[in-house]
């Protein structure tokens, strides 16, 4: 595996046809039974009848409320303002903020899926803060981030507020504060100010993406 470091020019080719990823079950992916095919200019990775099967056993639907497994609640910084409060399966660590492009975030707390659940509702209303973000005021806030430690003072800030606010579910264990930033992780001290985003139409085969890290 060759290094990709920044300057370094990058290009990818599409061959062949988009194809459903099937569904999500016990951590992996399992093929999708129908070999269905998916538009070009699409953007689900799932056809239709996976993606309902999915939904069918999901968290994020609402519609596994038995998972097992312990939760943690979080605290997402994506900029100025731009804070939210979300919930990941603990086991997955800090996969769900990177996957999200947070800067930086903080844990709140740990328990069982419907504590976790709980959490995330009642803080988001007490803080006055959502639980998601549309991508381009993601992409706008990130060539206007303030100094690191003002990034940390404002989780810090969240963090205690959340701490004080009546109707903590006795199950959801609190997490002292302490934050993590990934400005190195992402690069975000190399990547200049964008001047326009190009959005593609979706990638047929033949298409060709070709740029620079």
């Amino acid at each position: 595996m060759s290094l990709l470091p920044p300057g370094k020019a990058l290009a990818f080719a599409a061959v062949g046809e988009r194809r459903c990823l099937g569904v999500r079950r016990a951590g992996r992916w399992l093929v999708c039974p129908y070999g269905a095919v998916l538009e070009s200019e699409g953007v689900a990775d799932q056809c239709p009848r996976c993606a309902r099967l999915d939904r069918s056993r999901s968290v994020a639907a609402d519609t596994m409320a038995d998972d097992p497994r312990p939760y943690a609640v979080y605290l997402a910084y994506f900029g100025p303002g731009l804070v939210k409060v979300g919930i990941t399966a603990a086991e997955r660590g800090a996969a769900r903020l990177v996957e999200q492009g947070a800067v930086a975030y903080a844990w709140l707390g740990r328990g069982p899926l419907m504590a976790a659940r709980r959490a995330e509702a009642v803080l988001g209303s007490a803080l006055g803060v959502p639980d998601r973000f549309t991508k381009e005021a993601k992409r706008a806030a990130r060539t206007a981030l303030p100094p690191v430690a003002e990034r940390a003072a404002e989780l810090a800030r969240l963090h205690g507020a959340a701490r004080a606010v009546a109707g903590w579910p006795e199950t959801l264990e609190p997490v002292e504060f302490a934050w993590t930033d990934h400005t190195e992780l992402f690069g975000l001290g190399r990547i200049p100010a964008a001047g326009g985003v190009v959005e593609s139409g979706g990638l047929s085969a033949g298409a060709e993406i070709v740029g620079e890290v």
